[in-house]
Protein backbone atom coordinates (compact mmCIF):
# COMPACT_ATOMS: atom_id res chain seq x y z
CA UNK A 1 0.00 0.00 0.00
CA UNK A 2 1.58 3.20 -1.06
CA UNK A 3 1.49 6.17 1.35
CA UNK A 4 -0.28 9.30 0.15
CA UNK A 5 2.05 12.15 -0.51
CA UNK A 6 0.97 15.35 1.19
CA UNK A 7 1.16 18.41 -1.03
CA UNK A 8 3.88 20.83 -0.14
CA UNK A 9 2.98 24.16 1.44
CA UNK A 10 4.15 26.25 -1.54
CA UNK A 11 1.95 24.17 -3.82
CA UNK A 12 -1.10 24.81 -1.60
CA UNK A 13 -0.29 28.48 -1.55
CA UNK A 14 -0.16 28.54 -5.35
CA UNK A 15 -3.53 26.81 -5.64
CA UNK A 16 -5.24 29.08 -3.11
CA UNK A 17 -7.46 31.70 -4.76
CA UNK A 18 -6.07 35.16 -4.71
CA UNK A 19 -7.86 37.47 -2.37
CA UNK A 20 -9.12 40.68 -3.80
CA UNK A 21 -7.00 43.56 -2.62
CA UNK A 22 -8.94 45.54 -0.03
CA UNK A 23 -8.51 49.28 0.34
CA UNK A 24 -9.97 52.56 -0.78
CA UNK A 25 -11.05 52.75 -4.37
CA UNK A 26 -10.13 55.46 -6.81
CA UNK A 27 -13.29 57.47 -6.14
CA UNK A 28 -12.73 57.27 -2.40
CA UNK A 29 -9.13 58.44 -2.80
CA UNK A 30 -10.27 61.40 -4.88
CA UNK A 31 -12.93 62.28 -2.28
CA UNK A 32 -10.37 62.10 0.51
CA UNK A 33 -7.94 64.26 -1.42
CA UNK A 34 -10.61 66.90 -1.98
CA UNK A 35 -11.53 66.90 1.70
CA UNK A 36 -7.89 67.20 2.77
CA UNK A 37 -7.33 70.02 0.28
CA UNK A 38 -10.33 71.93 1.68
CA UNK A 39 -9.15 71.38 5.26
CA UNK A 40 -5.63 72.54 4.42
CA UNK A 41 -7.02 75.67 2.70
CA UNK A 42 -9.14 76.48 5.79
CA UNK A 43 -6.16 75.88 8.09
CA UNK A 44 -4.00 78.24 6.01
CA UNK A 45 -6.70 80.94 6.21
CA UNK A 46 -6.67 80.70 10.01
CA UNK A 47 -2.90 80.31 10.49
CA UNK A 48 -1.74 82.91 7.98
CA UNK A 49 -2.60 85.99 10.13
CA UNK A 50 -0.66 84.50 13.05
CA UNK A 51 2.35 83.82 10.80
CA UNK A 52 2.21 87.43 9.62
CA UNK A 53 2.09 88.50 13.25
CA UNK A 54 5.25 86.57 14.16
CA UNK A 55 7.14 87.48 10.97
CA UNK A 56 6.35 91.20 11.23
CA UNK A 57 7.57 91.31 14.83
CA UNK A 58 11.09 90.53 13.52
CA UNK A 59 11.06 93.24 10.82
CA UNK A 60 12.16 96.83 10.91
CA UNK A 61 9.51 99.54 11.05
CA UNK A 62 10.16 100.59 7.46
CA UNK A 63 9.97 97.04 6.10
CA UNK A 64 6.82 96.28 8.08
CA UNK A 65 5.12 99.34 6.63
CA UNK A 66 6.35 98.73 3.07
CA UNK A 67 5.69 94.99 2.87
CA UNK A 68 3.36 93.95 5.70
CA UNK A 69 2.27 90.59 4.20
CA UNK A 70 5.74 89.15 3.68
CA UNK A 71 6.47 86.08 5.80
CA UNK A 72 10.27 86.37 5.49
CA UNK A 73 11.93 89.48 6.98
CA UNK A 74 14.58 90.92 4.69
CA UNK A 75 16.35 92.39 7.71
CA UNK A 76 15.89 90.11 10.69
CA UNK A 77 15.94 92.07 13.96
CA UNK A 78 14.82 91.57 17.55
CA UNK A 79 14.69 95.31 18.25
CA UNK A 80 10.94 95.20 18.86
CA UNK A 81 11.29 92.58 21.59
CA UNK A 82 14.25 94.38 23.19
CA UNK A 83 12.31 97.63 23.30
CA UNK A 84 9.24 95.83 24.58
CA UNK A 85 10.98 94.24 27.58
CA UNK A 86 13.67 96.86 28.32
CA UNK A 87 12.06 100.21 27.49
CA UNK A 88 8.36 99.82 28.20
CA UNK A 89 5.94 98.73 30.96
CA UNK A 90 5.42 95.36 29.30
CA UNK A 91 6.98 93.37 32.22
CA UNK A 92 4.54 95.04 34.64
CA UNK A 93 1.61 94.21 32.35
CA UNK A 94 2.80 90.62 32.07
CA UNK A 95 3.16 90.27 35.87
CA UNK A 96 -0.34 91.66 36.49
CA UNK A 97 -1.86 89.29 33.93
CA UNK A 98 -0.07 86.31 35.46
CA UNK A 99 -1.23 87.17 39.00
CA UNK A 100 -4.84 87.76 38.00
CA UNK A 101 -5.00 84.70 35.73
CA UNK A 102 -3.60 82.30 38.33
CA UNK A 103 -5.96 83.47 41.07
CA UNK A 104 -8.99 83.52 38.78
CA UNK A 105 -8.24 80.06 37.38
CA UNK A 106 -7.77 78.52 40.84
CA UNK A 107 -10.90 80.26 42.12
CA UNK A 108 -13.04 79.13 39.23
CA UNK A 109 -11.92 75.52 39.53
CA UNK A 110 -12.85 75.52 43.23
CA UNK A 111 -16.07 77.54 43.22
CA UNK A 112 -17.44 76.18 39.93
CA UNK A 113 -16.95 72.60 41.11
CA UNK A 114 -18.55 73.37 44.50
CA UNK A 115 -21.57 75.02 42.90
CA UNK A 116 -21.86 72.30 40.27
CA UNK A 117 -21.80 69.55 42.91
CA UNK A 118 -24.44 71.35 44.99
CA UNK A 119 -26.77 71.68 42.00
CA UNK A 120 -26.17 68.08 40.91
CA UNK A 121 -26.38 66.25 44.23
CA UNK A 122 -27.82 68.33 47.07
CA UNK A 123 -31.56 68.60 47.45
CA UNK A 124 -32.66 72.01 48.69
CA UNK A 125 -35.61 74.27 48.14
CA UNK A 126 -35.29 76.48 45.09
CA UNK A 127 -32.61 74.36 43.42
CA UNK A 128 -34.40 74.36 40.07
CA UNK A 129 -34.94 78.10 40.35
CA UNK A 130 -31.22 78.61 40.95
CA UNK A 131 -30.40 76.49 37.91
CA UNK A 132 -32.82 78.48 35.76
CA UNK A 133 -31.14 81.67 36.99
CA UNK A 134 -27.79 80.18 36.00
CA UNK A 135 -29.05 79.51 32.47
CA UNK A 136 -30.45 83.05 32.30
CA UNK A 137 -27.10 84.55 33.31
CA UNK A 138 -25.37 82.62 30.51
CA UNK A 139 -27.68 84.27 27.97
CA UNK A 140 -26.91 87.84 29.10
CA UNK A 141 -24.22 89.61 27.00
CA UNK A 142 -21.23 90.57 29.10
CA UNK A 143 -21.22 94.16 27.88
CA UNK A 144 -24.62 94.72 29.53
CA UNK A 145 -23.11 94.05 32.95
CA UNK A 146 -20.18 96.46 32.68
CA UNK A 147 -21.82 99.45 34.38
CA UNK A 148 -23.42 97.35 37.18
CA UNK A 149 -20.02 95.75 37.74
CA UNK A 150 -18.38 99.14 38.07
CA UNK A 151 -21.05 100.36 40.52
CA UNK A 152 -20.76 97.27 42.73
CA UNK A 153 -16.95 97.27 42.71
CA UNK A 154 -16.87 100.98 43.52
CA UNK A 155 -19.42 100.67 46.34
CA UNK A 156 -17.49 97.80 47.91
CA UNK A 157 -14.27 99.81 47.85
CA UNK A 158 -12.49 97.40 45.51
CA UNK A 159 -12.02 99.79 42.59
CA UNK A 160 -8.48 100.06 41.27
CA UNK A 161 -7.19 97.08 43.24
CA UNK A 162 -6.31 93.42 42.69
CA UNK A 163 -9.41 92.38 44.63
CA UNK A 164 -11.62 94.30 42.22
CA UNK A 165 -9.89 92.61 39.29
CA UNK A 166 -10.01 89.08 40.72
CA UNK A 167 -13.07 88.57 42.96
CA UNK A 168 -15.80 89.32 40.34
CA UNK A 169 -14.22 86.70 38.03
CA UNK A 170 -13.89 83.89 40.57
CA UNK A 171 -16.98 82.05 39.32
CA UNK A 172 -18.76 81.87 36.01
CA UNK A 173 -22.08 80.38 34.94
CA UNK A 174 -20.65 78.31 32.10
CA UNK A 175 -18.15 76.59 34.40
CA UNK A 176 -20.86 75.76 36.94
CA UNK A 177 -23.02 74.31 34.17
CA UNK A 178 -20.15 72.12 32.90
CA UNK A 179 -19.35 70.79 36.37
CA UNK A 180 -23.02 70.14 37.17
CA UNK A 181 -23.46 68.13 33.99
CA UNK A 182 -20.35 66.06 34.69
CA UNK A 183 -21.26 65.34 38.32
CA UNK A 184 -24.69 64.13 37.20
CA UNK A 185 -22.97 61.56 34.97
CA UNK A 186 -21.30 59.96 37.99
CA UNK A 187 -23.46 57.21 39.54
CA UNK A 188 -24.71 58.11 43.05
CA UNK A 189 -23.73 54.61 44.23
CA UNK A 190 -20.10 55.74 44.16
CA UNK A 191 -20.81 58.12 47.04
CA UNK A 192 -22.96 55.74 49.07
CA UNK A 193 -20.01 53.77 50.46
CA UNK A 194 -18.35 56.98 51.64
CA UNK A 195 -21.57 58.07 53.34
CA UNK A 196 -21.89 54.68 55.05
CA UNK A 197 -18.36 55.14 56.38
CA UNK A 198 -19.43 58.45 57.91
CA UNK A 199 -18.00 60.92 55.41
CA UNK A 200 -19.77 64.27 55.28
CA UNK A 201 -20.92 66.12 52.20
CA UNK A 202 -17.72 68.10 51.71
CA UNK A 203 -15.48 65.09 52.42
CA UNK A 204 -17.42 63.01 49.90
CA UNK A 205 -17.17 65.79 47.36
CA UNK A 206 -13.48 66.48 47.91
CA UNK A 207 -12.13 62.93 48.30
CA UNK A 208 -14.49 60.81 46.19
CA UNK A 209 -16.28 62.79 43.49
CA UNK A 210 -13.86 65.58 42.63
CA UNK A 211 -10.96 63.27 41.62
CA UNK A 212 -13.32 61.56 39.18
CA UNK A 213 -14.14 64.87 37.53
CA UNK A 214 -10.61 65.36 36.20
CA UNK A 215 -11.62 65.81 32.51
CA UNK A 216 -14.19 68.47 33.46
CA UNK A 217 -11.71 70.17 35.79
CA UNK A 218 -9.09 70.35 33.04
CA UNK A 219 -11.69 71.86 30.73
CA UNK A 220 -12.46 74.48 33.37
CA UNK A 221 -8.73 75.18 33.84
CA UNK A 222 -8.20 75.83 30.13
CA UNK A 223 -11.34 77.92 29.66
CA UNK A 224 -10.66 79.94 32.83
CA UNK A 225 -7.01 80.52 31.98
CA UNK A 226 -7.81 81.59 28.43
CA UNK A 227 -10.77 83.73 29.47
CA UNK A 228 -9.04 85.60 32.29
CA UNK A 229 -5.81 86.01 30.30
CA UNK A 230 -7.71 87.58 27.39
CA UNK A 231 -10.16 89.56 29.56
CA UNK A 232 -10.27 93.25 28.69
CA UNK A 233 -13.62 94.88 29.43
CA UNK A 234 -13.68 93.92 33.11
CA UNK A 235 -10.22 95.38 33.69
CA UNK A 236 -11.26 98.60 31.94
CA UNK A 237 -14.13 99.18 34.39
CA UNK A 238 -12.32 97.90 37.51
CA UNK A 239 -8.93 99.64 37.28
CA UNK A 240 -7.42 102.94 36.33
CA UNK A 241 -3.90 102.89 37.75
CA UNK A 242 -1.06 102.21 35.26
CA UNK A 243 0.52 99.93 37.88
CA UNK A 244 -2.46 97.55 37.53
CA UNK A 245 -2.52 97.50 33.74
CA UNK A 246 -2.78 93.99 32.29
CA UNK A 247 -1.47 92.73 28.98
CA UNK A 248 -4.80 93.17 27.22
CA UNK A 249 -5.10 96.80 28.32
CA UNK A 250 -1.46 97.48 27.54
CA UNK A 251 -1.53 95.93 24.08
CA UNK A 252 -4.81 97.73 23.35
CA UNK A 253 -3.18 101.04 24.30
CA UNK A 254 -0.27 100.26 21.97
CA UNK A 255 -2.66 99.47 19.14
CA UNK A 256 -4.58 102.69 19.74
CA UNK A 257 -1.47 104.80 19.18
CA UNK A 258 -0.01 105.32 22.65
CA UNK A 259 3.48 105.29 21.17
CA UNK A 260 2.54 108.03 18.73
CA UNK A 261 5.46 108.16 16.25
CA UNK A 262 5.00 105.88 13.24
CA UNK A 263 2.92 102.75 12.93
CA UNK A 264 5.21 100.70 15.23
CA UNK A 265 3.88 97.47 13.71
CA UNK A 266 6.83 95.29 14.88
CA UNK A 267 6.46 96.46 18.50
CA UNK A 268 2.69 95.97 18.58
CA UNK A 269 2.83 92.56 16.95
CA UNK A 270 5.73 91.46 19.18
CA UNK A 271 3.54 92.23 22.20
CA UNK A 272 0.68 90.28 20.65
CA UNK A 273 2.97 87.32 19.87
CA UNK A 274 4.32 87.16 23.43
CA UNK A 275 0.77 87.42 24.75
CA UNK A 276 -0.28 84.24 22.92
CA UNK A 277 2.53 82.05 24.28
CA UNK A 278 1.11 81.22 27.77
CA UNK A 279 -2.31 80.31 26.40
CA UNK A 280 -0.75 78.11 23.71
CA UNK A 281 1.43 76.33 26.30
CA UNK A 282 -1.54 75.59 28.57
CA UNK A 283 -3.64 74.36 25.66
CA UNK A 284 -0.96 72.02 24.29
CA UNK A 285 -0.27 70.60 27.75
CA UNK A 286 -3.89 69.73 28.50
CA UNK A 287 -5.38 69.09 25.04
CA UNK A 288 -5.00 65.30 25.23
CA UNK A 289 -6.78 65.20 28.55
CA UNK A 290 -9.67 67.19 27.08
CA UNK A 291 -10.05 64.75 24.21
CA UNK A 292 -9.87 61.83 26.62
CA UNK A 293 -13.10 62.92 28.26
CA UNK A 294 -14.02 59.42 29.39
CA UNK A 295 -10.92 59.12 31.57
CA UNK A 296 -11.98 58.82 35.17
CA UNK A 297 -15.65 58.31 34.42
CA UNK A 298 -17.45 55.54 36.21
CA UNK A 299 -20.00 53.26 34.64
CA UNK A 300 -22.58 51.20 36.46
Amino acid sequence: MSAAVAPSIPAVAQKAPRRRRSGPGRKELIARSVVFAILIAIAVVYIFPFLINVATSFKTDAEAAANPLSLVPQTFTTAAYERLFLSSDFPVWFKNSVVVTLFVTAGRVFFDSLAGYALARLRFRGRNLVFLGLIAVMSVPGVVLLIPKFLVINQLGMYDSYSGMIIPLLADAAGVFIMKSFFESIPPSVEEQAKIDGAGVFRTFWSIVLPMARPALITIIILSFQGSWNELTHFIVSTQSPALTTLTKGVASLASGQLSQGSQYPLKLAAAAVMTIPVAIVFFIFQKRILNASDGAVKE
